[in-house]
């Protein structure tokens, strides 16, 4: 059973904030590593909603929870610290040192830091979707979209982007209608409506009123003129928002994406303030499990690689 840490203060080598697939990782190879290292979990995972988790190789099915649970376990074995707290700010001061403030009142230092704090998935608003989120309500194919295989499709749209989604989905089943909502006929192109017909797809004009919901199962989809399309599973596109507060504190650079403004990094996540890394969904919206856990590798083993080199060449100037 791993130990967390209920306060901690101190001085480490590398604070990484968020105790995600991306987190822990960068915490595992920094602990194996011999850093003194510590995690600060906030205890909210972007995939909590989900049952289990797909496409992680060797881990596939397996719950999002107990994945998180053996990661714990694992970095303690290393000597990694875990509290559960939340990082409120970071400041860095002269030198190489950060300052990490948490909510609980602490404050901790370190010479390196890692950003996985993630995103926030801000869902449609149409009764019976936030609630089903995660189990027959999803927005993955390539998550969910082989438990759900062969049923019902609907996908919800709330950009013209919804197209790309209807089109992708088309793989895993050949039932597949897209329901317009707020999306206006006139916005899809001549493109889209050929795609989607060589798809099979079945568009749907008008707004969706609610979930048609029976014995804790989606039945259908419900419109405002009242008329009801049965369908087994539904897909939507959360908005997603990059949780950079921190990073943006820092002074670190953003670029505007499709999905947000995420940071500038190079290919281990170093972001444009010297010392600090962003990884997993910190640095990009389609991030999946396996994706994450390979950005924290990496970001870990070239913090240490960094530190060491720093140190030697202190040990040479003296």
């Amino acid at each position: 059973m791993v130990t967390v840490t209920e306060t901690r203060t101190g001085t480490y080598e590398v604070v990484v904030i968020g105790g995600g697939a991306a987190g822990l990782s960068a915490a595992l190879v920094l602990g194996r590593s011999r850093r003194r290292t510590l995690v600060v979990d906030a205890g909210e995972p972007r995939n909590t909603p989900a049952a289990h988790m797909q496409g992680y190789l060797s881990r596939d099915g397996m719950s999002p929870a107990e994945f998180l649970a053996l990661g714990r376990e694992e970095i303690a074995r290393y000597g990694v610290d875990l509290v559960r707290d939340r990082a409120v700010d970071v400041t860095k001061n002269e030198g190489e040192d950060f300052a990490v403030a948490l909510a609980g009142g602490e404050t901790v230092h370190a010479r390196r830091i890692v950003v996985a704090t993630g995103l926030k998935d801000e869902l449609p608003s149409v009764p019976g979707v936030v609630e089903r989120f995660g189990r027959d309500v999803i927005h993955c194919p390539y998550c969910h979209g082989w438990e759900v295989r062969d049923q019902a499709f609907g996908v919800l749209a709330t950009t013209a982007m919804s197209v790309h989604q209807a089109l992708m989905v088309s793989q895993w089943s050949k039932d597949v209608t897209l329901f317009l909502h707020t999306v206006a006929e006139s916005e899809l192109t001549d493109d889209d409506l050929r795609r989607l017909a060589a798809a099979g797809v079945s568009v749907v004009p008008g707004e969706v009123a609610e979930l048609a919901v029976e014995d804790d199962r989606l039945t259908g989809v419900r419109l405002t003129d009242g008329s009801t399309h049965p369908r087994e599973a539904l897909f939507v596109g959360p908005r997603a928002v990059p949780q950079t507060g921190l990073l943006e504190k820092l002074g670190a650079e953003l670029q505007e994406t499709p999905f947000g403004a995420y940071p500038v990094v190079d290919p281990t996540g170093l972001t444009t303030v010297p010392g600090v890394w962003a990884v997993g969904n910190a640095m990009g919206f389609a991030e999946q499990v396996v994706n994450a856990a390979s950005a924290g590798y990496r970001a870990g083993a070239t913090i240490n690689g960094e530190l060491l080199m720093s140190d030697l060449d202190a040990a040479v100037r003296v």
